[in-house]
């Protein structure tokens, strides 16, 4: 009975550790597997590539991949990919593809799962490996239409069935950029943003999931925020004057207000003599090719089919669509890519129509969209499946009065953050334009009825319909996080950061907020018009929609909205609601340095309150933001959110209380002091050797002792 209170008492004493000694928590690996991962003068490209916002933090991954061409091996590249792990990383183990032949792995061990583990001492660590590039047929991408038997190229010849999708000839390719499996653990619960930067070792050029090599010459064109890319590859014969393709696309770029705006889009010429599986094709968010030989003068626009691919946020596959809306991804590319040519006056009105007459001609005609068992060969999802998008688009928009098109349905798709089904579809259609329109979606999409071509009279009484005119504006200075006012900063404030600035958004600074914060932004909405209309405020980030209100407002009427974001992971995102912009950098715990902890009062009775208050200042020469914590024995307590702009120092305040007698240490962003509670045990610091911790612990053990002794 002696021993048992021996051991009661001894885990008691046990609970005034600090928490920094007794095992301040940890975190769990936690997978992050990568998907599918003015005119400008034109000048030659020998490695561009998408780079990284925050490089070289602390709570940031960088990972950079480098592509090679290998001449001497067509149908061959080598890839190098180097992660910058930040100091609080305590893991890492990378996933390569399955075709991946590892040549070096610096840093990283080889596991019995095929994988490569982090040895936890390079700061740096390498794999390199080389990887097949001659991809045929069936890719998850979006293509134009495949390339007509009349069309066939003459070299090279694919061996597979339905063309290349990518191929490396040795001397010019256009590759997949591999993807990357990622697990990893951290030393605490903060949050690890992972930054990616694609680049070629040589002539070429690279965006996100798509790469080229051989010399290329790269156009481009800035749009509200979105940098659009021409890649010209000089073994490519181009039809249309680049400033025209680009134009093209600037135009298209402004017409489609459908939100998943990429902050790049790169577009690239392959040359046409080549057994390529389709006309051009659509690969990760924002890349995609196009045959050289392309025309902008025709309904079937190539250029324009893939552009409308890019803005299709719902059809990637972090995303996608189910079996039964699979018709949309084709069907919305074709019907824009026609209409969109039509508006930018590159094609006729009776081009237009007889675009879309093709779809009512068997066997397309046959089909039934939402099966696609029964589309054969027909290409019923471009053919038919662009008809009845484009009944849908005029049917909606006479519903309306013109307040309503399917441009918003694309862009209430595009919200969504799970898959879409054609419920989905036909809820946010008639949510839309109401039940008649809703019911004619589904008598064409489910069933193998078909609409008839509509002609120029009735176009212009559907699509020449005025808009109410919507103006937005952005209450920067109400800013909130956590429901705590914000502050902003000028760009010129942030030397460090390097974002695009060159288009026609209003710039309205920067703002540092912690991962893991509600960020809430203010928004006044106005219909500046005399006809009535619907006002959509969309909040997107990185062209993502990330909120959206719609209100339906008389001539003249004013409303109050506010559009929330919760940034979860570090990094620097460009936020823009309606024509402001505003570059929001998240960051952890970790960005912030704390130099100094102190309490007061240091000593109080049981159940009395002290504060405790930290000094922090920036970790590096970017803003820095987090949540801090404050730990003790007992408890874990989160300060208010900060944010400093570089070299900028600030407090952190919170407060505590102990109910029982003892000595307490708090930590803080590794610095330490210590509080004193009532006197029972308050006087064992004046003993020697029994201050603080070893106290306690000390006294633990010559109690147990004790009691152990009386026991014999």
């Amino acid at each position: 009975m002696t021993t048992r209170v021996a051991v009661v008492l001894v885990v008691l004493l046990l609970t005034a550790l600090p928490a920094g000694v007794a095992g301040a928590g940890g975190s769990q690996i936690a997978p992050e597997t990568d998907t599918a991962d003015g005119d400008a003068a034109s000048v030659p490209s020998v490695n561009s590539g998408s780079t990284a916002s925050l490089s070289s933090t602390n709570d940031v991954l960088e990972r950079t991949t480098t592509l090679r061409q290998l001449p001497a091996q067509p149908g061959t590249f080598e890839t190098e990919m180097t992660f910058d792990v930040p100091e609080s990383m305590t893991a890492l183990e990378i996933d390569l593809e399955s075709e991946a032949e590892v040549h070096t792995a610096a840093g990283f061990e080889a596991t019995d799962r095929g994988t490569y583990r982090w040895d936890e001492t390079t700061e740096s660590p390498t794999v390199r490996f080389t990887m097949p590039a001659n991809r045929t047929g069936a890719i998850d991408g979006h293509a134009a239409q495949p390339v007509a038997e009349t069309e066939a190229a003459t070299a090279p010849t694919s061996d597979g069935e339905g063309g290349y999708a990518f191929l490396e000839t040795g001397e010019w390719g256009v590759v997949q950029v591999p993807t990357v499996g990622l697990s990893y653990r951290t030393a605490t619960s903060d949050p690890i943003g992972i930054e990616e930067t694609v680049t070629v070792d040589g002539p070429g050029a690279a965006g996100t999931e798509l790469a080229v090599f051989g010399a290329v010459t790269e156009h481009e064109r800035v749009v509200d925020g979105e940098r659009i890319r021409l890649v010209v590859l000089e073994a490519a014969d181009l039809r249309e004057r680049p400033t025209e393709i680009l134009d093209s696309l600037e135009a298209a770029s402004g017409r489609l207000d459908v939100g998943s705006s990429a902050t790049e889009a790169v577009m690239v010429a392959v040359p046409s003599d080549v057994d390529w599986g389709s006309r051009g094709m659509q690969y990760g968010p924002s890349d995609a090719w196009v045959v050289a030989d392309a025309p902008l003068e025709t309904a079937t626009n190539v250029w324009l089919h893939e552009y409308v691919h890019v803005r299709q946020r719902f059809a990637n596959p972090d995303v996608g669509t189910a079996s039964d809306s699979r018709w949309l991804v084709e069907a919305q590319a074709e019907y824009y890519a026609a209409l969109l040519a039509y508006e930018q006056e590159l094609i006729t009105f009776r081009e237009f129509r007889r675009s879309l007459e093709r779809g009512a001609e068997s066997p397309a005609s046959d089909a039934v969209l939402t099966e696609p068992s029964t589309w054969g060969d027909s290409n019923a999802d471009y053919l038919k499946g662009a008809l009845v998008y484009g009944d849908l688009d005029r049917q909606l928009r006479l519903a309306t009065e013109g307040d309503r098109s399917l441009d918003d349905v694309f862009r209430t798709l595009n919200a969504r953050d799970e898959r879409v089904s054609e419920a989905e579809f036909l809820e946010a259609l008639e949510a839309a334009g109401g039940p008649t329109v809703r019911d004619r979606a589904d008598r064409y999409t489910r069933t193998d009825e078909t609409p008839e071509a509509w002609n120029r009279f009735e176009h212009r009484a559907a699509f020449d319909q005025p808009r109410a005119t919507i103006a937005y504006g952005v209450g920067v200075d109400s800013i909130r996080v956590s429901d705590q006012p914000w502050e902003r900063w000028d760009r010129a404030d942030i030397g460090s950061l390097d974002t695009q600035t060159a288009d026609s958004a209003t710039d309205r600074g920067v703002l540092a907020v912690p991962a893991g914060e509600r960020v809430t932004v203010p928004v006044t909405v106005e219909n500046v018009d005399t006809r009535a209309g619907t006002a959509d405020a969309t909040l997107q980030v990185d062209g993502k929609i990330m909120a959206h209100t719609q209100t339906h407002l008389e001539g003249g009427a004013r409303v109050n909205e506010t559009l929330s974001w919760t940034p979860m992971e570090p990094g620097i995102h460009d936020v823009r609601i309606g024509s402001d912009r505003l570059t929001v950098v998240v960051r952890s715990a970790p960005s912030l340095t704390v130099t100094e902890l102190q309490v007061s009062p240091d000593s109080v009775d049981p159940g009395e309150s002290v504060t405790a208050t930290a000094t922090v200042t920036t970790s590096d020469e970017y803003p820095a933001a987090g949540t801090l914590e404050f730990r003790t024995a007992a408890e874990t307590v989160s300060g208010q959110p900060i944010a400093l702009a570089p070299g900028e120092t600030g407090t952190v305040e919170v407060d505590l209380q102990f109910s029982e007698d003892g000595r307490y240490e708090i930590v803080a962003g590794g610095q330490s002091t210590t509080v004193t509670v009532g006197g029972v045990l308050g006087g064992l610091e004046s003993m020697p050797g029994f201050g603080g911790v070893a106290g306690v612990v000390a006294l633990a053990v010559v109690l147990a002792i004790a009691l152990l002794g009386r026991r014999r």
